[in-house]
Formats: C-alpha cells, structure tokens, sequence
C-alpha cells in the first residue's frame, strides 16, 4: 500500500525489459524515491564507475504519497551517479510524469547499459517498449514532447527526457518533463544522453491504494488546511512564487552578485516578483500571466510567463510567442543578478531555452558568471569567446551564451563544463563558486552563515534544497536564527539535512515544510504505508539516507577536503548589507556538524553511527 510493489528493469544494450518486485526491507528502511532508489543505486553499481559510462545506472523512482491525495504528491526523482560532481546525484522534479508513472504501476524505473542507437520508452500501464528515436534525436523537449503525443496518438501522456544539451552531455545537462518541470542538477541529463535515452513516455490508468482510506483522506485534508492557512504555502508562494525571495534577500545582504563579487544587485527589483506582475512600458502586458499547479499542489507555485514580443530575444522568433514556463527565484538570480542582467524578457528568454534545450538554469548562470569575470580579468579573450562580449550586465551576450552552450557549439562547448573545469581550464579554479564541481545556488553564505556549511556539506555538491536553512534564518520558520551567527548552525543543518531526506522519500514537495513539520507528514504516510510511521521514524529515516549517500561518496573518492567553500566566501569579506565586513564561519562549524553527525575529524560515519543506522 502507498507502493505498487513492482519495479521495471530496462537494459538499453541487450534491449530486454523485466519485471520485478519491490524490496520491501529496504523499502521500510528507506521508504522510497530518493532514499530507496539510492539504496538501490548504491547497491548495484561501483561507486568509482564512470557516470558517463554504460556501466552507471539511472534510476527514475516515485515515492510511497506520489499519485495520491497528498498535496504536492506529483514528485518523482532521478537518481544516478553525477558527471557534474562525481558524487551521488539525485534530482527531484515535479509536473504529472511521477503521478503517472505511479498511476501505470511502477515504483521505479532502472535504465541499464547503452543503446546502440538513439531510443526512447514507452511505459503504457503494464506494457513497456523501446522504440527508434531517430525521429527525434537532435530536437528540443518541446519538440520531442508534441512528436510523442502525435506518434502514439494520445494528448494524455506524459513525457519526460533530454534536449540537445543532455544528447551532448553537457555536464549539467537536465532531464525536464511537461514542458518545463525538470531534474535539474548535477547533469543527470547527461548521464541520460550518454545511454543515447532520448525520452521516456508514460500513460497509466491504473491509480494508487493506500493501506487506510479513511485515515489518510482525512490526513491529508488536515494537513492541506495547515497549507492553506501558512502566509508562505497559502499566500505568498501562490501569488509570487519563488521569487517572492528576490527582494526580500537582496535587502538581507545575501544576493550573490557578479560571481559572488558583491552580495548586493542594485537591479534586484526590475527582475522581481513584482516586477513580473507590473505591466511592461513597452506593451503594457506583465510578464507573468499565471501561476501553475503541479499534480495534486495546492500551492502553485509555478509560474507561466509571456515575453514582449517586439523584446530582441524573439523579435524574429514567432516559435516563442507563446507562454511558456516562467522564472523562478533560484533561475532569475543565476541568469540576472549573478551576471549583472536586469533585462526581465531576456532573462526570461534564456530560461526557456534552458527548458527547451534541457540546461540546469542555475549551473548554467554560475557557469557564465564566472566567465564573464574571467573575461574582466583578461583570461579569456573575445577571440576565445567567438566574438561575444562577455561582460556582466550583457543580456546580448548571455542571450548568444544559452543558445551556443546547449548545441555544445563554439564558447557554448566550454560553458558546458561547468564552472569549476572551466575555471580551471584558464587557471583560476578558485573563481569557480562550486562545492564538489556544482555551482551554488541564490544565497551567500557570508551573509547567512548556515547556507554555506550546508553547501560545503551537501552530498549532492552545492545546493539549498538538501538543508534549506534559509527558513529558518531568513524567514524564521519554525523558528528565528541569527544568519549572521555560527553559533547552532552545525545543529541546525543536519536537522533540516535529515528532514529533507525523509520528505524526499516520501513522494512530497519540499516547499511543503514552510508549513509542514514532520509532525504533519508522518501521519500521512503511516495512513498510505504499511509499517509504523512517526515523526521520529522519518527524522531516523533522513538521518539514515544521509549516511548511506554519504558512505557511497567516500567509497568514490570524495572526502573531508571536499567539505569546503571557494576563498571567496572564507577570505573575501561581504562589501556591503548587515554582513558587511564578514566571511563563512566554515573551520568553526564543521568540526561540531562531523561531531553531530557521528563521523570522525575526516568525515567518515563511524560504525558505531552506521550500525546504530542499520545502514
């Protein structure tokens, strides 16, 4: 119950597809999507394998509430072994792909080996099938989206794959579904393109039981309510979206600008929420036309955006006179603040391309980023650049930069790199704001001390979705801290670390715990689940998903010196804001965050931790 119990095994070299049962030990070990798929993962391939190699395994998982009744029950994950990080990669997505793969039947799918030629799947209830992609190889999501539905004669699948980005491997490279729902980071579409997977198409008819109805509808209304009457879940995150945070962090001091130069965009509010929702000078139509709802959310935190049509981006372009995904607070600073670009329609341009193509907007961003300072510095040259002019504050140039780099053409094949092999290529790898190779996303973290221990921390390389103490510093959910301080932060982030994990695994979105604590989303699951489900059962849950993802990247090569931040945030004091004159607190927290965690001074779990963990 909350599971189907059943898992697709597709092996792209020999073609053969199998059906088998769930493991249902390791299933109340680690509950499903990102725990239980990494569970699998972690079981079935070298940690050491090359990602890009026929010998990794990608892994398309739900969880036990996704296609239910739960709100925000739409998620599903890709786990698999990243190019970007050579870490474990894990990236949620949201959209109708995951309902509908639940609703076929399947836990998970696991795409083995290679084919010899382009393919895609189609997953159609209990009929699975690899089909010539040829058609479609070399077009965009959107296009390979319409060809799909067209080809098999139904407006009501659902599709998720690569663009041209993920076929070249582009190292941060997207798996996107319905449109602009997408895996984003680490390059999981790459490791896709390297299989030569163009899309996987799922129909399913068959819904989702839970083991009480009863209970669990009534869990689920009770929670939706919490929802509903959250300022954030109930209000702010419907009417603005993400990018309800632009000014709100940009006054706090924490607005990575210009490769992390300063901390401060001074062109912060024409690229808002509010300015989203302002009509234009130029038309007089807003930007923003509606927010967007995920399968079974209540929040609706998408937006859908529509981009002037005499704006340079598209002037020539009727193909993007449409509406389209619009921007979201973590896309909107990496292509505006973090470049110095304040042009809202260019911006929006590049992120429907980053859809289109299949780009993580946020590496991407950071990517050009720190080339453009590169290029400030004279490191690289026009010439080198193909004749762009790579300064911040260029819509142009970033506008030239998304259209090369998902074709891998000119400059675009070294953007594709990402920042830090980038970075490290013109000899300034310290100009790249990576951890383990992934770019960091919206927040500084000499202004908000707790962020950056979570960067340097996160398994998955840089990334706020894995410990989002932004709530908590920021917004003061469920309770206020310093952002300034280092004091409690160790604590802080394994807490929120842990609780991400479980609410990762359970087929829920993240945005949900603005409202949501543990509290609220075990009762749900312990309706749907066989087994007991308590809040501290999901808290002992994460801790353990923790351990094991990061047991697998010690076994990988990675270690304690990997548990760091660029000079920049720990040398390089905040210019301006209420951090003005400070730096990352890093060497005071990580020793207490290792203590807390039951891990040696080189950040390797104990036994002691992992038996306790049974991991």
């Amino acid at each position: 119950m909350g599971w189907t119990r059943k898992i697709l095994r597709v092996n792209l070299t020999t073609g053969t597809i199998k059906t088998e049962p769930l493991n249902m030990d390791w299933a109340m070990k680690y509950l499903g999507q990102r725990g239980l798929a990494s569970k699998y993962l972690i079981e079935e391939i070298d940690p050491k394998v090359d990602p890009l190699s026929a010998d990794n395994k990608l892994i398309f998982a739900t969880g036990p509430l996704t296609g239910t009744a739960a709100s925000t029950g739409g998620r599903y994950s890709v786990i698999t072994k990243g190019p970007l990080t050579n870490a474990i990669a894990c990236s949620n997505s949201g959209g109708y792909w995951g309902a509908e793969l639940k609703f076929a039947g399947w836990d998970m799918v696991i795409v083995e080996g290679k084919a010899s030629k382009p393919v895609y799947m189609t997953i159609f209830d209990d009929v699975c099938e690899i089909h010539d992609a040829e058609p479609i190889w070399g077009t965009s999501v959107w296009k390979t989206d319409a060809w799909l539905k067209k080809q098999h004669q139904d407006p009501m699948i659902h599709v998720t794959g690569i663009g041209v980005a993920g076929e070249n491997k582009v190292l941060y490279s997207a798996i996107v579904n319905d449109l602009h729902r997408a895996a984003g980071r680490s390059g999981v579409g790459a490791v896709m393109g390297s299989k030569n997977l163009k899309a996987i198409a799922v129909r399913g008819t068959k819904g989702v039981k839970v083991k009480d109805g009863g209970r669990f509808l009534k869990a689920t209304a009770t929670a939706k309510q919490v929802l509903q009457q959250n300022a954030v879940t109930g209000a702010g995150l419907p009417t603005y979206g993400t990018q309800v945070l632009m000014n709100v962090i940009n006054e706090a001091g924490a607005m990575p600008t210009r490769n992390h130069r300063q901390v401060q965009f001074e062109g912060a509010h024409d690229i808002s929420a509010e300015a989203m929702a302002t009509p234009r000078k130029s038309d007089g139509k807003p930007n923003l036309l509606t927010n967007q709802a995920c399968f079974g959310c209540t929040i609706a935190c998408g937006r859908i955006s529509k981009i002037d049509e005499n704006h340079f981006t598209i002037k020539n372009k009727p193909e993007y006179w449409h509406a389209s995904g619009g921007l979201e607070y973590e896309a909107a600073w990496a292509l505006g603040s973090n470049t110095g670009v304040n042009d809202l329609d260019a911006l929006t341009y590049v992120n429907f391309i980053c859809n289109e193509q299949g780009l993580d907007p946020i590496s991407f961003g950071a990517t050009v980023s720190a080339a453009m300072e590169l290029y400030d510095l004279g490191l690289i040259t026009k010439e080198q650049t193909g004749g762009i002019e790579l300064k911040f504050g260029s819509a142009e140039a970033l506008v030239k930069c998304v259209e090369l780099t998902g074709k891998a053409e000119g400059f675009g094949r070294e953007l594709g790199l990402g920042s830090l092999r980038l970075c490290t290529k013109y000899g300034r790898p310290d100009l790249s704001m990576s951890v383990k190779g992934q770019e960091f996303p919206a927040y500084d973290g000499r202004s908000i001390q707790g962020i950056g221990l979570a960067y340097a921390t996160s398994n998955r390389g840089a990334c706020h979705l894995r410990g989002y103490t932004i709530a908590s510093e920021i917004l003061g959910i469920p309770e206020k801290t310093d952002p300034l301080e280092t004091a409690g932060k160790p604590g802080l982030v394994k807490a929120f670390q842990d609780a991400t994990a479980a609410v990762d695994s359970a087929g829920i979105c993240v945005f949900t715990t603005f409202a949501w604590t543990l509290n609220d989303i075990a009762p749900q699951v312990d309706a749907a689940c066989e087994g007991s489900w308590t809040p501290e059962s999901m808290l002992e849950l994460g801790e353990r998903i923790w351990n094991m993802e990061r047991v697998f990247n010690n076994r990988a090569g990675l270690s304690s010196k990997d548990d760091n931040l660029p000079p920049r945030l720990l040398t390089e004091a905040a210019q301006t804001g209420p951090a003005k004159g400070k730096v990352n607190g890093l060497a005071q927290m990580l020793p207490e965050y290792y203590q807390l965690r039951g891990w040696t001074a080189d950040g390797v779990p104990t036994n002691e931790t992992l038996s306790r963990l049974s991991v």
